[in-house]
């Protein structure tokens, strides 16, 4: 048999690992490709990538951005990759190579935090949101669905926050302390990881008191027998805020809600404002809300909280208003009202809202029941795998069946469209 061939003569599939989730995942899943009689190959760009493979077959670029577009297709060419896999398809390297990728016929596959969380992990083709090739027909997806089971809901897999922690620690920390082995890197986040790492610990002091203020909030909106609406906030740095809605920042999402809120919401009704879990801290959410509350005339009718239970929270709501975010699936699981103001891969007919924010605070259409047990069943056969990023036995579970979509050829199936052209992406607004 020649070298570099599989089985029979058969070239084997060469597969291209960029930057992944901080954990051992992409690893787990490589020594599974090459034991399966594939090539596993890695470029890394950083010194974080350098250290969480720490396997082999791995090339290092050390170039400047603008250099990555010849290199990434002169590597793609010559190794003959047939398939690239990477955590996060908005970076501008993944961008680029993806757009090579794509050009020299390689199939891109995209790994992500799962939909259906907490212990599931998604895998598309391409990419989420606007990049997603998942159907957003609900007559396609009621059809597709009919003979799919349920999703098992129990949970099998935990992750600890300080295991993430250390993964996030073990990642970051070497890109800004090793930084002159890659000097071309280029980071993709807004803010400088010192700057994170100082807000989380500026914050974990008074998490327990605020904890504890945000249920006093839920219990008193729930006991008080108040009609409110929630919004999740999202993290500034999220892909999903920057790339797959109208709004450049946050803050333009905020002053949209809190505006139509005050303008066309009933008098008697509230709005409760939840902070993102994994916030850092550097930008003050609750003085930013509570000004424009005051100008809009809201003060006693938007209730922001640091913590608290969401799920419950949304159970006991009239509805849930989001950019994109997956908090939506435990309204829509609750047989809530959803409405969306960015792409989101549950944002079609019958699951969502659509009419305009400003009616939907006075009319929320409900979920249709078949369209969204339909909807659930095909995501979790088609886009979802069970496991998680950061537990050994929950990285293990996920990194098997990811390389068996993979070797298989159904990553997005079944029911799931592999051919369709993806969502567009919404034009960005001004908020004033």
């Amino acid at each position: 048999m020649a070298e570099g061939q599989g089985p029979g003569g058969v070239s084997p599939r060469v597969f291209l690992f960029l930057q992944g989730p901080s954990s051992p995942l992409f690893v787990e899943i490589a020594r599974i490709l090459q034991a399966a009689g594939s090539r596993c190959i890695r470029i890394n760009l950083n010194a974080g990538d350098w250290i969480s493979w720490r396997w082999g077959h791995a090339a290092s670029y050390r170039g400047d951005f603008t250099g990555w577009r010849d290199y990434i297709h002169s590597r793609i060419e010559a190794h003959g990759v047939t398939d690239v896999i990477l955590h996060g398809e908005e970076r501008p390297y993944h961008r680029v190579a993806i757009e090579e990728a794509q050009r020299l016929g390689a199939s891109v596959n995209v790994v992500e935090m799962g939909y259906l969380r907490p212990d599931w992990v998604t895998l598309e083709r391409d990419g989420l949101s606007s990049n997603s090739h998942f159907p957003a027909d609900p007559a396609h997806i009621v059809e597709a669905a009919a003979n799919l089971p349920e999703p098992d809901w129990a949970r099998r897999f935990s992750q600890s926050f300080l295991a993430e922690a250390l993964y996030d620690l073990a990642y970051y920390l070497p890109t800004v302390f090793l930084w002159f082995l890659y000097p071309g890197y280029r980071r993709h986040g807004l803010y400088h990881p010192l700057m994170e790492y100082a807000g989380w610990l500026r914050r974990l002091p008074s998490s327990r008191r605020r904890a504890g203020e945000a249920e006093s909030i839920i219990e008193r909106m729930i006991g008080g027998g108040r009609r409110f609406f929630v919004y999740p906030l999202q993290l500034q740095t999220d892909y999903q805020l920057r790339s797959h809605s109208p709004f450049h920042r946050q803050e333009d999402a905020i002053r949209l809600i809190l505006r139509s809120f005050a303008a066309n919401a009933a008098p008697e009704t509230h709005l409760v404002v939840k902070l993102h879990p994994l916030d850092n801290g550097l930008v003050d959410w609750k003085a930013y809300i509570a000004q424009i509350s005051a100008s809009s005339g809201l003060s006693d009718r938007v209730h922001f909280i640091d913590g608290g239970n969401l799920e419950k929270l949304t159970a006991a709501s009239q509805g849930m208003v989001t950019v994109n975010s997956t908090a939506a699936f435990s309204a829509l699981q609750a047989d809530k009202p959803v409405k969306v103001l960015g792409t989101a891969v549950y944002d079609m007919v019958g699951l969502t809202d659509q009419k305009s924010l400003d009616r939907f605070w006075l009319e929320p259409a409900l979920p249709l029941a078949e369209l969204r047990d339909a909807f659930f069943r095909l995501l979790a056969a088609s886009v979802q795998v069970r496991g998680n990023f950061c537990s050994k036995a929950g990285a293990r579970a996920a990194a098997a069946r990811i390389a068996e979509r993979l070797l298989s050829g159904t990553v997005n199936l079944p029911g799931a469209y592999m051919d369709k052209a993806p969502r567009q992406k919404p034009e960005k607004v001004h908020i004033p």
